[in-house]
């Protein structure tokens, strides 16, 4: 796990305060967590899971980003987007994250039109791929990123092999076009996909469990972050 303390851009770092904020009654006040992704999916998943979620698009330039291997541009990517949307906070927890796959050796994130999703498709078919998902929780303090952590989730995909008319019906969907490596296992891609090892949030976009682990190293529980009124 990578854990950096760190400031505004070119500043001191800042210290991180003891203390938890309390409403009038004495009751600890859920802090504010905000997700730096459009992704309906993994607003969904921190929603079932208890948290009150704000969405702040990062606007992030994916494509000037790079990076030596897939897992480590999945981390990047999350970084920036996080990094991105936590100059617009003064205080909260800022999740951004990123997924990519791994095929041959290759990373994909979501194919560009049509054509590409179905050439994709045709090339995984029956074969097992990585998809990786870079989460970055930050810190945010009075305007300033007090705390850092970084984690890629890893979970290994087995592909099915749709028909052709399976395939051409999925790739007219659309939804190939909207998602990392071309596919989805909560929405029609599910049909085609033959099992997995590992998490599935991983697959999904956002891993629980590993998101439990950062918010350890901030000293942060989930149940602090529950919003169940």
């Amino acid at each position: 796990m990578t854990t950096t303390q760190t400031a505004k851009a070119g500043s001191v770092t800042v210290t991180k305060l003891g203390g938890n904020a309390q409403t009038a009654n004495g009751r600890p006040m859920t802090r504010r967590f905000v997700l730096a992704s459009a992704s309906p999916a993994r607003r969904r998943i921190l929603e079932l899971a208890g948290l009150r979620v704000d969405v702040l698009i990062s606007g992030v330039d994916e494509s000037a980003i790079t990076a030596t291997t897939t897992t480590q541009l999945a981390g990047k990517l999350a970084n920036a987007k996080a990094d991105a949307v936590a100059g617009r906070v003064h205080e909260a927890l800022v999740l951004g994250c990123d997924s990519m796959l791994e095929f041959d050796g290759v990373g994909y994130g979501k194919p560009a039109n049509a054509r590409e999703a179905r050439a994709r498709w045709q090339a995984m078919a029956g074969g097992t791929g990585i998809l990786h998902t870079g989460h970055c929780l930050l810190d945010v303090h009075e305007g300033y990123v007090r705390k850092r952590v970084t984690e890629v989730g890893s979970t290994t995909v087995h592909f099915g092999q749709p028909t052709e008319e399976e395939l051409a019906a999925y790739v007219e969907s659309g939804e190939p076009m909207q998602v990392a490596g071309g596919f989805t296992l909560d929405g029609l891609g599910g049909w085609f996909i033959n099992g997995i090892e590992g998490d599935h949030g991983t697959v999904l976009g956002l891993s629980l469990p590993l998101l439990r682990q950062m918010l350890a190293t901030l000293e942060v529980s989930p149940p602090e972050l529950w919003s169940l009124a």
